[in-house]
């Protein structure tokens, strides 16, 4: 595992481990080369850790453009492979619009409201938990 991640971080974001789940948290502007450094840490960090499931919080991204759309699918089919699970958490309505209106399906990437809702999918047993109130699949 890569020095950043040991502490926890990658250049611009942080990755916290929290019990079989990582947890990134996504604030303001995401940078194209930040983006992809996220989406090789947390591969690493997956496959480094044996985790089951990924949340990222996009709650504090005002906009999503179709890079960081693809970015988020590729990090979800990358944990797939994995046998992990991912969830995006705190979607804005504008982001959700932006990325109908982009034509952006994230196949294989659930949606939570929160990221307790979240934590609270991945940690569930049963896969189809959670589904409806708590999460749904784009895509």
């Amino acid at each position: 595992m890569s020095d950043r991640l040991q502490h926890g971080v990658t250049s611009h974001v942080p990755v916290l481990r929290l019990g079989e789940v990582l947890l990134v948290t996504l604030q303001g502007d995401l940078h194209d080369s930040d983006a992809q450094q996220l989406q090789q840490d947390i591969c690493e960090a997956v496959a480094d850790s044996g985790v089951t499931g990924v949340v990222i919080d996009i709650s504090g991204v005002e906009i999503v453009d179709s890079f960081l759309g693809r970015v988020l699918a590729e990090i979800a089919a990358n944990a797939s492979l994995l046998a992990a699970r991912t969830v995006v958490a705190g979607m804005r309505p504008a982001v959700a619009i932006t990325l109908v209106e982009l034509g952006l399906t994230l196949p294989g990437l659930r949606t939570a409201l929160t990221t307790e809702a979240a934590m609270e999918l991945l940690t569930h047993h049963d896969p189809a938990a959670g589904r409806g109130r708590l999460s749904q699949e784009l895509g």
